[in-house]
């Protein structure tokens, strides 16, 4: 099941918007929160906001290459099947976004609308966000073949068997969105530290310090650990095969000198499910030519040591994937390619909880690659946990992973 489609969380109606932190839970209180990707940058923002004093943890920086959430871009789209969570969360991360874009005076969000195409008769997933969507007063349309043709010429419908879009989607700038939060965080007084750490010892249901890599100790009263595909390796026992790490490569294709067709302003993000999964393409920005990926989960990778090189196996699925959708790019050369990673859970859906054994420690991962979008939803939700302000979600919890990790 790939990160565009899962199944939805489940959940009752009504609004389930991630809470806004009103409360002097945490006034004072010395919070480290390590790994600066999507998850832990925004969470600590959020804490810094609530009156804590944050100290912002990670090993190579906020949007490293290493990371699940670094590369340029990532799609931003409140379409998620038949789960009001997740809508309303994408719906609270795009205020957020643009609210960081107004205080920074920085570009993150991209609208260019998202198109999906799919080649299988079962796109039960779109039409089950589409009552979803009307009741969040969210546009989404599904289209004819005939309509889909004429609005968007670049793309070949051979075996195409229905198309949706929706107008609002697009995408934002990863890297780039990571570091300007984090520098946002630093405005509003957090520290952040590079520095390599690991879990420092559990007594009597608490954690009281962390080790760095040179020896040293960092001690706080409340800890987020937002690690990505390294929370596994971090917490064997309580995480493990829970987040898995696979390697996912994705390439940017030159598109033709002078030719507009393929560049944000006038081509969608676009989505194909066919029998072998679902393939994404972000039209090309900031220079870059059209991004091409395969959301199929790859095969396991060490996040630290393996190599980034490009495959020429996923290479040439790119190029054919890219000659089938959108004909006019058949000859584009690969301009740039880059090796990213998934941290998947079982079900694909998001980790957000308390530690089971250490009452001041909290666990946010399992972006299983459809999370970045979601980070400053994300970060209300795991401030106001660290604050006591909320429950956490059954769905996102730590117990349902013991199927999958050794006690």
């Amino acid at each position: 099941m790939s990160a565009f489609e899962h199944a939805g969380v489940p959940e009752g109606s009504g609004d389930m918007r991630p809470p806004t932190l009103a409360s002097d839970a945490l006034r004072g209180a010395r919070v480290t929160v390590v790994g600066a990707g999507a998850f832990g940058g925004w969470t600590a923002l959020q804490l810094q906001r609530a009156g804590a004093q944050v100290t912002l943890v990670d090993a190579w920086g906020p949007g490293h290459a290493r990371s699940s959430s670094g590369d340029e871009t990532r799609v931003i789209r409140a379409s998620y099947g038949p789960s009001v969570r997740y809508t309303q969360w994408t719906v609270q991360a795009y205020a957020d976004w643009r609210a960081l874009e107004a205080l920074t005076g920085r570009a993150l969000m991209t609208i260019t609308g998202a198109l999906w195409l799919y080649s299988v008769a079962d796109d039960s997933y779109m039409r089950m966000a589409l009552p979803v969507m009307a009741a969040e007063g969210i546009p989404l349309e599904e289209l004819t073949l005939e309509d889909t043709a004429l609005r968007f010429p670049q793309f070949a419908l051979r075996g195409v068997r229905s198309a949706f879009f929706e107008p609002g989607a697009g995408f934002l700038r990863a890297r780039l969105g990571c570091q300007v939060v984090a520098s946002q965080f630093i405005r509003e007084g957090g520290t952040l530290l590079q520095a390599e750490v690991k879990p420092g010892r559990i007594a009597r249901d608490a954690m009281g310090s962390l080790i760095t890599n040179d020896g040293g100790r960092i001690d706080a009263d409340r800890f987020v650990f937002a690690c990505g595909p390294w929370l596994g390796r971090l917490f064997p026992k309580v995480i493990g095969s829970g987040v898995l790490p696979t390697r996912q490569e994705v390439f940017y294709f030159g598109t033709p000198a002078g030719d507009a067709r393929y560049e944000s302003g006038s081509c969608p993000v676009w989505l194909h499910a066919g029998q072998d999964g679902v393939s994404f393409g972000i039209p090309g920005n900031d220079g870059r030519g059209m991004k091409v990926g395969d959301d199929v989960r790859g095969p396991k990778i060490d996040p630290t040591r393996a190599s980034r090189a490009p495959s020429s196996r996923a290479m040439a699925w790119a190029k054919a994937e890219l000659a089938e959708r959108i004909p006019g790019l058949v000859a584009a050369p690969v301009s740039e390619s880059r090796t990213c990673v998934y941290e998947n859970s079982p079900d694909g859906h998001l980790i957000l909880d308390r530690h089971p054994q250490a009452a001041n420690v909290w666990i946010a991962g399992g972006g299983s690659g459809h999370g970045y979008k979601l980070g400053p939803a994300v970060g209300r939700h795991v401030s106001a946990l660290v604050a006591g302000a909320t429950a956490s979600v059954e769905a996102f919890g730590i117990a349902r992973l013991a199927a999958v990790t050794p006690a």
